[in-house]
């Protein structure tokens, strides 16, 4: 009798290795206060590796246990809790969280209007449906965008164009967002205004220069200083996507994009049909020139379901192509047929074959149109007619592929068009999703497709005030000194008061886990920071390289940096690690405005982990785990890294 193995599950064996450290660190540390949050930050990052629970049921549990901390003092050991309750839901109301409501807001607003829709279709036009042109172009926009607006801001602002990218393209969103958010992080460190802890730096500057000597006090850095680096980093991350984004990005179905690939899959499955949606060109000379388009799709079993013409917008739905529409010199046809039929037709004509849509990108897009089954009900006014005599692909927009009669599937190579029609025939049609909304209304059809992508209540007469108030708030984030979230808040409620948003679509366009996630974590950071915890790991780090070379020490400062900008914002990382590296550059005769840039740049090396805003806003829409962020993070963090010292070391 064979025994059976037993296999212990790794959440298990970590949790056992997590809590040896846990109860290692408490053996160690100076005070009972530090033991306790080294424990949270442990479990924190226990939790979201191996997510026993979502990131935000983590984050806001972690968040209870502090406010608990409280309750429980003196079983604890301690006098007091490690967070005061009267601040532990600050996070709720901070200048970071609300700020990324608001962009959430006029992201939405934007979209709203149809300007989002435009850069979609304009960077689908010039890179195309590959992610080896599509991520440079968006992601350098993004980058170039961040360096002087808030890089949360900056990835909010594209969220929905990548969406329709998504969409359009029939690439996964979490194929293009992770790229896009890592690069509007990277993108900060472009100019001194990018990031808040750059923003920040010269004041902490100016603070330790009054206990520093004459001869050790130090210039504030100007706008453009940190530009070599920055770019150097938005590069780097560019490059990084291009040549190992088939390896490291995750392919999840996210929430927002929408690809026609399932719809494909379910007719080929239940009637056996394998229909391809390709652009033909024809080009000046060819024999088809003059011919009928109906006569050359009943000849060669295609179905042409958009026509361009040569220096004309394209033409889709109804009255836009018909049987007795002539072929025309320069002419774009999209076609819809088996690639046996689309290839004898090429090679016959010598037409060309464009390997991906163009002139019907945005037309014919799998979220505004696709394959659906259409039935003819009893009492029809149609029975009896053919689709020819009732020109139902002019008419009623309906290009039909395939007729369901009696437990046997035509195809349109069998003469389909001209049969009559009988009570319950089955159409498989190609059709537009706002066209087979209007056909739901008419009683001479039942639409049986009824999971598709509804047309959104576009706006584009409220233009004007989406880009007035998305104006201000961006004037006032860049030229005033009003707090951040004041300054977006004003542009959101503005398209709210003016109508480009209804309060309920504001209200949706807000991912709540996001908010839930960020403001539960920002009680944990304040923890590190008031027990003391954080200033203990800085001491013990710099204890430990405090005799090595100085380009040691100082990415000793950049790793710890790191560190701590996953587990507290960056502004407080910043001001607890500026001092010391400071102190530190002095100690070993460095440049003690070096290090503190070392550290306000390294704050922004936040990937590992969704605490950083831009990779919690970028987690839902997406469907990202949090292992798909150490995949990928882990070697951008050490990209990050290396790329920083080496500039430093060469401009500074």
């Amino acid at each position: 009798m064979t025994e059976k193995s037993v296999v212990i599950p790794k959440e298990l064996v970590a949790a056992l290795i997590f809590s040896v450290i846990a109860v290692y660190l408490a053996t160690i540390v100076p005070t009972i206060e530090i033991a306790w949050v080294s424990g949270l930050l442990l479990l924190t990052v226990y939790l979201f590796a191996f997510e026993i629970v979502g990131v935000d049921v983590a984050a806001t549990s972690i968040m209870i246990l502090l406010g608990l901390s409280s309750l429980l003092a003196p079983f604890m050991g301690l006098e007091h809790g490690l967070v005061d309750n009267k601040h532990l839901f600050d996070g709720f109301s901070s200048n970071a969280v609300i700020s990324i409501i608001a962009v959430m807001i006029i992201g939405a607003g934007l979209d709203k209007t149809g300007i989002m829709s435009k850069v979609a279709a304009f960077i689908l036009k010039v890179g195309g449906t590959t992610e080896g042109r599509i991520i440079p172009i968006v992601s350098a926009t993004v980058g170039f965008i961040s360096s002087f607006m808030q890089n949360v801001g900056a990835a909010a602002l594209f969220l929905p164009v990548v969406s329709r990218i998504s969409a359009r393209s029939g690439l996964p969103m979490s194929r293009l967002l992770m790229p896009m958010g890592f690069t509007a992080i990277l993108g900060g460190t472009i100019t001194m205004v990018g990031s808040s802890p750059l923003i920040l730096l010269n004041d902490l500057i100016l603070t330790s220069n009054r206990a520093l000597p004459a001869e050790q006090k130090m210039e504030a850095w100007g706008l453009f200083s940190v530009t070599p680096i920055g770019l150097a980093l938005v590069a780097t991350g560019i490059t990084y996507f291009v040549l190992a984004g088939r390896f490291v990005l995750p392919q999840t179905k996210s929430e927002s994009s929408t690809s026609g690939t399932d719809t494909l899959e379910y007719f080929q499955n239940l009637y056996g049909l394998k229909p391809t949606l390709v652009e033909i060109v024809v080009p000046d000379g060819s024999e088809l020139i003059g011919r009928l388009l109906g006569e050359i799709e009943s000849t060669y079993s295609i179905r042409a379901i958009g026509v361009k013409r040569h220096g004309e917008d394209n033409m889709v739905g109804p009255g836009s192509t018909a049987y007795d529409t002539v072929i025309e010199g320069g002419m774009v046809l999209g076609v819809v047929a088996t690639n046996i039929h689309i290839e004898t037709l090429i090679s016959k004509y010598k037409l060309k074959r464009r390997s991906q849509l163009r002139s019907f990108s945005e037309s014919l897009a799998p979220n505004k149109a696709g394959i659906a089954e259409v039935v003819i009900p009893p009492g029809s006014k149609l029975i009896g007619k053919s689709a020819r005599e009732i020109w139902l692909r002019k008419t009623f927009g309906l290009s039909m592929i395939g007729l369901h009669r009696d437990g046997e599937t035509l195809r349109s190579g069998e003469n389909i068009r001209a049969m009559p029609f009988h009570a319950g025939d089955t159409l498989v049609v190609h059709t537009t999703w706002q066209n087979l909304a209007r056909i739901e209304k008419d009683r001479n059809f039942v639409v049986v497709t009824t999971e598709y992508p509804r047309e959104e209540e576009l706006r584009p007469h409220k233009i004007v005030p989406a880009a007035l108030f998305f104006a201000i708030a961006l004037f006032m984030v860049l030229f005033t000194d009003i707090r951040l979230s004041v300054a977006l808040l004003t542009g959101a409620m503005g398209m709210v008061l003016s109508g480009v948003l209804k309060i309920d679509e504001a209200y949706d366009a807000v991912s709540w886990k996001t908010v839930f996630l960020l403001a539960s974590l920002i009680p944990l950071g304040l923890a590190v920071e008031s027990t003391g915890t954080a200033k203990w790991i800085a001491e013990q780090v710099l204890a430990v390289v405090g005799h090595a070379p100085p380009w040691v020490i100082q990415t000793s400062v950049a790793v710890l940096a790191t560190f701590f900008t996953l587990v507290m914002s960056n502004v407080g990382a910043t001001v607890l690690l500026v001092p010391l590296a400071v102190n530190i550059a002095i100690g070993v005769g460095a440049d003690p405005a070096v290090y503190a840039l070392t550290v306000a740049i390294a704050t922004s090396n936040s990937f590992l982990i969704p605490t950083h805003q831009v990779n919690a806003l970028i987690m839902g829409p997406a469907g990202y785990r949090v292992p798909d962020f150490l995949r990928a993070g882990s070697v951008m963090t050490i990209l990050f890294l290396s790329v920083m010292m080496v500039v430093m070391n060469l401009f500074y």
